[in-house]
């Protein structure tokens, strides 16, 4: 079985090591009014980062979402009413290789043409003893699955203006999306397991 390759330099849920800056951002979900006594925040993309990292043939490789946006209700002390809205240029996505690139959006992976976007939405945000954590509902390839990603969070004044960082990674299994046809379904040359982090700089909405 012959696998085509993806080189020493890639990597991919989807959705959270050296930060890449973000490309000008996704078109940004619609902006909900703030829960009471908290803030919406909106991405600084320019300060931002969406990045992949997983092994193939036994090599860890890496890359990066250059076009996301992300929006934030966090509600103060109590994030239980906070709201999480992050949507992924799939087709966007950059490992430095145009043959691993177009690879990577063939209809065996992600299918860019007809998924173009992956979605994250999270209706209930949690406190931890490490941080945070959003549970809710992950898109991938038109496949949903519930989903969690834990994150840490702190709010910031900066130049007169409310701003907050949020930075974590998790780990998204690719076959349970259906990123994996054909030859990609086996996991000997490319693993199942893609890890997502990001660093974020976030705005409050005025």
């Amino acid at each position: 079985m012959r696998y085509p390759s993806l080189g020493p330099a890639l990597a991919a849920a989807l959705l959270a090591g050296t930060a890449f800056a973000a490309a000008p951002p996704a078109t940004p979900p619609a902006p909900a009014a703030a829960p009471a006594g908290g803030r919406h925040y909106t991405l600084d993309a320019a300060q931002s980062s969406l990045q992949f990292t997983f092994l193939q043939a036994g090599a860890q490789n890496s890359g990066r979402f250059p076009r996301f946006a992300v929006a934030l209700d966090f509600p103060g002390a109590d994030p239980a009413g906070g709201r999480l809205d992050v949507t992924v240029e799939v087709a966007a996505l950059d490992t430095g290789d145009k043959d691993r690139d177009d690879t990577l959006k063939s209809d065996d992976l992600f299918a860019v043409k007809k998924f173009p976007q992956a979605h994250f939405s999270a209706t209930q945000i949690v406190k931890t003893s490490a941080g945070y954590q959003a549970a809710g509902q992950l898109t991938i390839r038109g496949v949903t699955r519930a989903a969690s990603v834990p994150f840490t969070f702190r709010e910031v004044t900066e130049g007169g203006a409310a701003a907050a960082y949020m930075a974590g990674k998790t780990v998204v299994r690719r076959l349970d999306y259906g990123v994996g046809q054909g030859d990609w379904k086996a996991t000997d040359q490319a693993g199942n397991e893609v890890t997502v982090s990001f660093n974020l700089r976030l705005t409050a909405a005025h």
